[in-house]
């Protein structure tokens, strides 16, 4: 969602855990579509994605917990408005 209201930038680091779903052909692929950098974080070092949880936290607490979000295209505007809104400004 964020590529397509930022014009597609290239270059665009993707920080992800060690999950498996990230390690896949499909996720790869797509990555490599968007010309979309991925970065994992390192084996045994918690603290290599402290940012990115911290931001999903972030993201949960303060946009999503206690929402009643009727369908997916609620929950994009809602995480969109939150990303744009409150937590970009």
């Amino acid at each position: 969602m964020a590529l397509f209201a930022r014009n597609r930038p290239r270059g665009v680091i993707v920080h992800t855990d060690r999950g498996s779903q990230y390690c896949s052909r499909e996720h790869r692929a797509l990555l490599e579509q968007y010309a979309l950098i991925a970065s994992m974080s390192a084996r045994g070092n918690c603290y290599d994605n402290a940012a990115m949880e911290s931001w999903n936290h972030s993201l949960k607490v303060e946009a999503i917990h206690g929402e009643h979000l009727a369908t997916r295209e609620q929950a994009k505007a809602h995480v969109f408005d939150y990303i744009e809104v409150d937590y970009n400004r």
